[in-house]
C-alpha cells in the first residue's frame, strides 16, 4: 500500500478528462499574453482590412508547418534590364500601351528551373512519404493593394511570352488592387514570385505558400564594381531570396536551383531554350 501510495503522490493529481482529451490552441504554442497598452499611454484600434484577417491564419500556418529555409543569390541582369527596356519603350508606344516588367523574365526563368529541378514544383502527399510533381506550371505572382498583399496565379505560364505574360499581369493586378479577383483567380498555384523590387531592400525571407514547396523573393536590383578577372566593372545586380520546404528540398539542391535562376536571368538567350 505504501508503494502505491508512493507512486500517486509522484504522479500528482489526475487531469480532468476533458483537459486531457482538447485539444491545444495553436498547435500548442503558448498565446502571447494580452496588454492593457492603454496603461502607458493613449492607444487607438484599427481593424484588420479583410485581406489580414483572411490571409493571417493561411500565413500563419504555412510558418508552423514548413520547415523554412532562405538561400540567396545576386543575378546580373546588365544586359537583360538593357533588352526589358528597349521592349517596355516599345510597348508603351503601343495602340493598346502596356508596360513590361522584371517581372515578366522572372517568370520565364522561373518556369525553365522548375523544368530542370522539378522538385520545386510539387508538393508533399497527405501521407508525407511522397511528392506530388506537377506537370503544370502556374506561377503565384504576390501583388501589393491598399488592402493587403493577394497572390493572384498566372495559369499555364510556360506557354506563354514576355508580352502575353505582361499584359496579364496589368489585367491581374489592375483586378487585384480594384478588389475584384475571383477565387479561380487565386487557386492551383505551383510556385510563388514576392517582389520587393519597386520599394526596395537588399533581402528577406519570404514566407513559403503551402502546399507549395518553395518561393522566390526579390528586392531592388543596384549597380555594384563586379570583379571580370581583370578590372571591376559597373553591373546591375539583383538579390533573390528563394525559401523552401526542408523536408523537400535540401541546401545543396536549393543553391543550384538558385545559381541557374541567376545563370538564366544573366543572359536573356537562355530563356528561350
Amino acid at each position: 500500500m505504501f508503494w502505491i501510495e508512493l507512486l500517486s503522490f509522484l504522479k500528482g493529481p489526475a487531469e480532468p478528462a476533458a483537459a486531457a482529451t482538447a485539444p491545444a490552441a495553436g498547435q500548442g504554442i503558448p498565446e502571447v499574453p494580452a496588454q492593457d497598452y492603454a496603461a502607458f499611454g493613449p492607444v487607438e484600434r484599427v481593424e484588420l482590412s479583410r485581406i489580414k484577417r483572411l490571409s493571417g491564419p493561411y500565413l500563419h500556418r504555412s510558418w508552423l508547418n514548413v520547415p523554412h529555409v532562405t538561400q540567396h543569390d545576386e543575378a546580373d541582369i546588365t544586359a537583360l534590364d538593357a533588352y526589358r527596356r528597349e521592349l517596355d519603350t516599345a510597348a508603351k508606344a503601343d495602340r493598346d500601351p502596356y508596360r513590361v516588367t522584371l517581372l515578366a523574365f522572372l517568370v520565364k526563368a522561373a518556369v525553365s528551373a522548375l523544368k530542370q529541378f522539378p522538385e520545386f514544383n510539387s508538393s508533399l502527399a497527405p501521407e508525407k512519404d511522397a511528392l506530388v510533381l506537377k506537370g503544370y506550371y502556374n506561377i503565384g505572382i504576390a501583388v501589393d493593394t491598399p488592402g493587403g498583399l493577394v497572390v493572384p496565379v498566372v495559369k499555364d505560364a510556360d506557354r506563354k511570352g514576355i508580352v502575353e505574360l505582361s499584359r496579364e499581369f496589368a489585367d491581374l493586378s489592375g483586378r487585384a488592387r480594384a478588389g475584384k479577383l475571383k477565387p479561380p483567380d487565386m487557386q492551383g498555384g505551383t510556385f510563388t514570385i514576392s517582389s520587393l523590387g519597386g520599394i526596395g531592400g537588399t533581402g528577406f525571407t519570404p514566407i513559403v505558400n503551402a502546399p507549395e514547396v518553395a518561393i522566390l523573393g526579390v528586392v531592388r536590383s543596384a549597380m555594384k564594381p563586379v570583379w571580370n578577372g581583370k578590372k571591376f566593372k559597373p553591373r546591375l545586380m539583383l538579390p533573390l531570396s528563394v525559401s523552401y520546404d526542408h523536408r523537400v528540398i535540401d541546401g545543396a539542391l536549393a543553391a543550384r536551383f538558385t545559381r541557374h535562376l541567376c545563370h538564366l536571368l544573366e543572359d536573356d538567350r537562355r530563356l528561350l531554350l
